[in-house]
This record gives structure tokens, sequence and C-alpha cells, in this order.
């Protein structure tokens, strides 16, 4: 493929930013490829590894000039950190995120935007349970999804080359509603990761009494629990912060969900049970067919993680 962008910036240097970094540097998509870091060690780090083609030690610094800013930093703090570089950023420059709730960065985000720069948010649905600029790897974003959220009157040009980049490094892209995106996360990422965090910790406090079986004796299902459980704190304490209202009302579906769960176990309702698991075990089918994941044994874990 093409340059589309002469320099990229990327604001935070953890996973989603290093695999950016790489990915994009894979298929010659830009220029150059400028970083910052707010951590003098993940800058040091970042540049020991060759994370960037630049690490600068300002995120104004790492801006100027560039052509696509991209903030990937914790939800909470994308206000301060686009008041930071505002006075910085190039007319025409396109801005954008990789957060995973939509309306609550676009409300924190645009205010402190020049009118001369587009503004376009977007989310890319991949991840691991590893963070820091040593977790990133080119190949995070092949066959995931990138949503991309413009909002109103969004100049389509600077919107389709956001999505022509995306592809360009793997990612499959669709259009949605900033509000949308957030009900649909609540549901597919934001209540799965607090169910996650809460069934870990009912583990933990049941260790307290069975020793260490809880540990020793982990089966897959809460094998898997532990792994989502053991991703950035600070991200998802954002996350829900800024999602409370979607996240509480899938939350409340899931509790009125799990209390006729409960009702059918306490009364021996088997046809009930049994309904159910077969419904949700379709969804797991749906999934590995749209390529989302693999039925390979062990979900196609390997002994050693690639990259």
């Amino acid at each position: 493929m093409s340059v589309l962008y002469n320099r990229v910036a990327l604001i935070g240097l953890g996973l989603i930013a290093g695999s950016m970094s790489l990915a994009i540097r894979r298929a010659g998509l830009a220029g150059e490829v400028v970083g910052y870091a707010r951590s003098a060690e993940t800058r040091s780090t970042a540049r020991e590894i060759g994370l960037c083609d630049r690490i600068e030690e300002s995120a104004a610094a790492a801006v100027k000039g560039a052509d696509l800013v991209v903030l990937c930093v914790p939800v909470g703090v994308m206000g301060d950190v686009a008041a930071e570089i505002a006075p910085a950023l190039k007319p025409g420059a396109t801005v954008s995120d990789v957060g995973s709730v939509k309306r609550a960065v676009i409300d924190a985000v645009a205010p402190h935007l020049p009118e001369n720069v587009h503004f376009v948010p977007a989310h890319p649905l991949a991840g691991t349970e590893h963070s820091g600029p040593r977790a990133g790897y080119a190949e995070l974003f092949d066959n995931r999804w990138c949503l991309i959220v413009p909002q109103e009157g969004a100049d389509r040009a600077a919107v389709g080359r956001l999505e022509a980049l995306w592809r360009g490094i793997g990612a499959q892209t669709d259009e949605m509603d900033a509000d949308h995106h957030d009900l649909v996360l609540a549901v597919t990422s934001h209540t799965p990761h607090l169910i996650a965090y809460t069934m870990v910790g009912v583990a933990d406090d049941l260790r307290r009494v069975t020793d260490s079986e809880v540990i020793k004796y982990s089966a897959a299902g809460f094998r898997d629990f532990t792994r989502i459980a053991a991703s950035d704190p600070t991200m998802w304490r954002d996350v829900f912060l800024n999602n409370r209202e979607a996240t509480l009302e899938i939350l409340g579906r899931f509790t009125e969900e799990l209390f006729a769960l409960q009702r059918a176990i306490r009364t021996g309702d088997g046809d009930h049970l049994h309904a159910y698991f077969t419904r949700t075990r379709a969804i797991r089918r749906g999934i590995i067919e749209a390529g989302q994941d693999t039925d390979a044994p062990d979900f196609g874990r390997t002994r050693t993680r690639s990259g």
C-alpha cells in the first residue's frame, strides 16, 4: 500500500499504540511514526525496542507537524491530553482515538480541538490482557473490527483516509453512532469484563477458605475469567465510569437472566436450562463462523505468545 499520512503521532505507548506503530510500519502507511508517553520509563523502553521512528519528550512536540494524531491513553484523561496538544496541532490534521467508550470521549475531547482539524473517533476491537510498550505486535488487528464513529458533518475524506489506515493494518471497519457503540460494547466487552472481575473476586474470597485449591485446580472457565480480569485496571476503571448508563442497563438485564437461571436450578427445571444453553451455544458458533475466534482445541492457545 502507499503512504496515507506523512507523519502519524501516537500519544500513549501501550499495547494498542505499539501494535499500531508496528502494523503501520509493516504496511508502509506512514512516512514517520512519532510517539510519546507520560512515563519516562515507557519512553525509554519504546526507544530501546525501536517501537516508533522517534520518541518525543512532550505530547505537544510529538503532534507537531503530524497529519494524524491518535490518542491511545485511558478514557479518563483524554480531555486533558486534547487540551494539551490543541495549540500544537497542524491545520487540516486528523485527531482520532482508540477508546472503548465513545460518547464520553467525544464530549471530553471535541471542545478542546481547533476548528481547522478533523476529529474522527475510533475503537479497534482488539487487545490482550498484556499492557505496556513491549506488549505490542503487528498482527494484533488482523481480521479484527475497528469501529469508526464520525460525528455529524464530519469531513468524509478524513473519515475515509482513517478507515483506509485501519484496513491497511489488517482490520475490518464499520461506522457506528456513538451512543449505539456504547450500548453494543456494554454487551460485548464491558459487562463481561465486570463479571470476570467479580467472579475472580469471589474466588479470591473462597481461596481463604480452601487454601490454594481455587488456584491449583483452576479449570478452563475460571482460567479464562482470570485472563480477562488481568487487563489494565486504570483503563477499565475509566471505561465503567464513562459508560455507566449502558453498562448499568446491561447489568440489569444480566441480573434478570441470572435470577431466572437460579430459579431453574432451584426448581430442577432441566428443560429451561437445556433450552437456554442450546441458544447460547449457537452464539459461540456464530462468533467462530464470523472468523472472530477459533474452535481449535484449547481456543487455539499455544505455549508461547507470538510477538
